[in-house]
């Protein structure tokens, strides 16, 4: 097919087909500057906004510049500059807020790092990204202090929730938030330390294509690899979700999607280290100066408490999460008529016609479908706002993923010659777009494998339909999501592997009601130690050393099944999960 007949005809069709009450345009509320310039001119023009609440504590947005300000001062204090990266290990809570804009500030790279990894995780990103600071819970020193020595860090400064707690919390706190932490010697306070810093720091050239974050995404030859993004990519991500995301009832013009961000407020318990995350927390509060209501995790009391109370009028969730408060046999004692949007991603139970009609019944709002994306892309690649119709999303063909976002392009190629295939056909889906990654950190390699002439290939099988709609068939040959996780059988793979009485391993995913996947590892041990070792103490050794959501189920073999090239043969292991 001529390739660029098929793209002309595809902006035909999403032209024709685009919804009324969505912008055709990318909106920069003040315009395309830094987004650390967006914090500032928010604190001068709205200064006593509450930009931040968390259980009750706030943050207006001049108190936010503030102590971002005073982070980016002590970090080049301690002699960072511009480039340098700075991890932070962290669930939600403010100060990992102020600590993302000090290190966007100061020039520096700021690289999340999951709160739940273990040591064999940690030590792997660490070694990886080179972090010279560390900003952790103080939950976490403990493991951090354990392997500081093998990585790059040389300061380490820890925090604690409670910091940032009031006396009277507003919302529902989760039980293990009053638990006192471990003693953090040789570490920095982080909130003492701000209150003595002065907020005046020299001024950084920040120039928006510098790589400003490295956003770590599960890889398919083995362990995580870092993309790197900038800060062109965050401000054109939310930049182009806004127009996309505005109320149905409102006309799609940049003046009223100016007023209703203006008046609109956001709850997420997304984890900020999450690309979702960030863009939720992060980035799109910031960008469009409304009021961020933060949890550190899910919990539907709390959700409610804080719709009532905050008058939240944007909610970002999954399914199972409505669902749950749906059920609640008092749910309907709590006022959310705020809310104007929800917007859900389907990790395990899958958005239908019945659960819409209940929530809408609920609360007034039309519940909707996120977007499709990716770590390498950001993450907010197509919309489906305004196609709710008579449920027109929802009655199409299962994996509606709607149509790109301004300035984003799609299209389906063949897997092997990656040439594009006729509508209706499925393939590879390829992308496109402003906010993909500049490159996988120190892996030329695999940018050079993945990203051809702009288009980044993902991997996903997809197709897009006659109308220009693109349907989600299926994940990368072997990901799993796990509660919404994404990860590699091989990660998984590998870190098993690394048990010294492991000879070979292989994982599979295997459905699961509540997860939606679990990961189950075959299991090939070493000759001398089969008969001496069970497979709950691997399963025991596991926990010690990789997140909680990767431990597989773990399944001894006497031998895996190879194929004539020598290649584990998981088509043989398919049936024994």
């Amino acid at each position: 097919m001529d390739e660029k007949k098929y793209l002309d005809h595809l902006k035909e069709l999403w032209d024709k087909n685009w919804p009324e009450t969505a912008l055709k345009e990318t909106l920069y509320p003040l315009g395309e500057i830094p987004l650390t310039e967006y914090l500032e001119q928010w604190a001068v023009l709205t200064p006593d906004k509450t930009a931040v609440i968390f259980y009750g504590y706030e943050l207006t947005f001049k108190d936010y510049n503030e102590k971002s300000n005073q982070f980016a001062s002590f970090l080049m204090s301690k002699g960072l500059k511009k480039g340098d990266r700075v991890g932070v290990m962290m669930p939600n809570c403010p100060q990992f807020l102020i600590a993302f804009y000090g290190i966007l500030k100061c020039g520096c790279i700021y690289v999340p790092i999951n709160p739940m990894f273990k040591k064999t995780e940690l030590l792997y990103e660490l070694n990886d990204a080179e972090p010279e600071l560390l900003v952790v819970l103080d939950h976490l020193f403990p493991l951090v202090q354990s392997i500081q020595a093998e990585t790059s860090v040389k300061t380490v400064v820890t925090t604690r929730i409670s910091d940032c707690l009031p006396e009277h919390p507003t919302i529902p706190l989760p039980k293990d938030f009053t638990y006192p932490g471990p003693e953090c010697p040789g570490s920095i306070d982080m909130m003492p330390m701000l209150a003595r810093q002065d907020p005046d720091y020299p001024a950084v050239d920040i120039n928006l294509d510098d790589v400003a974050a490295l956003n770590y995404t599960g890889g398919t030859t083995g362990l995580p690899k870092g993309c790197e993004h900038t800060q062109r990519d965050m401000l054109y991500t939310i930049a182009a979700v806004i127009g996309t995301s505005i109320d149905p009832t409102t006309q799609p013009t940049q003046e009223a999607a100016q007023e209703e961000l203006g008046e609109s407020s956001l709850l997420s318990y997304f984890p900020l280290f999450w690309i979702a995350g960030e863009n939720a927390g992060l980035i799109a509060p910031v960008m469009t100066n409304m009021s961020l209501v933060l949890l550190t995790r899910w919990d539907a009391e709390a959700v409610l408490v804080a719709i009532d109370r905050y008058h939240v009028s944007s909610l970002v969730g999954v399914v199972d999460s409505l669902l749950e408060i749906m059920d609640r046999p008092d749910s309907r004692k709590y006022d959310l008529s705020s809310l104007k949007s929800a917007s859900v991603s389907s990790f395990v139970t899958k958005l239908d016609a019945n659960i819409r009609q209940n929530w809408k019944s609920l609360s007034g709002s039309t519940v909707r479908e996120n977007s499709f994306g990716m770590t390498e892309t950001h993450t907010s690649d197509t919309f489906t706002n305004g196609m709710q119709v008579d449920d027109m999303d929802l009655k199409a063909r299962p994996g509606f993923c709607g149509m790109p976002v301004p300035e984003t392009e799609l299209k389906i190629v063949d897997f092997e010659t990656r040439q594009v295939v006729p509508l209706g056909k499925e393939g590879e889906i390829a992308i496109k777009t402003p906010s993909l990654m500049k490159g996988y950190w120190k892996n030329p390699e695999a940018t050079a494998k993945d990203i051809l002439d702009g288009w980044f290939h993902t991997g996903d099988i997809g197709l897009i339909d006659e109308n220009g709609y693109l349907f989600y068939i299926g994940r990368k040959k072997e990901m799993l999501k796990i509660k919404g996780m994404s990860i590699f059988p091989t990660e998984i793979e590998h870190l098993v592997s690394m048990h010294p009485e492991v000879d070979g391993c292989s994982v599979l995913g295997k459905t699961d009601p509540e997860k939606g996947e679990i990961p189950v590892a075959f299991v090939q041990l070493k000759e001398k130690s089969r008969g001496n070792l069970t497979e709950a103490e691997i399963t025991a050794w596991c926990h010690e050393n990789m997140a909680v959501y990767k431990v597989p189920v773990i399944r001894f073999i006497e031998a895996l099944p190879l194929t004539v090239t020598g290649k584990i043969d998981k088509k043989e292991l398919v049936g024994l999960t």
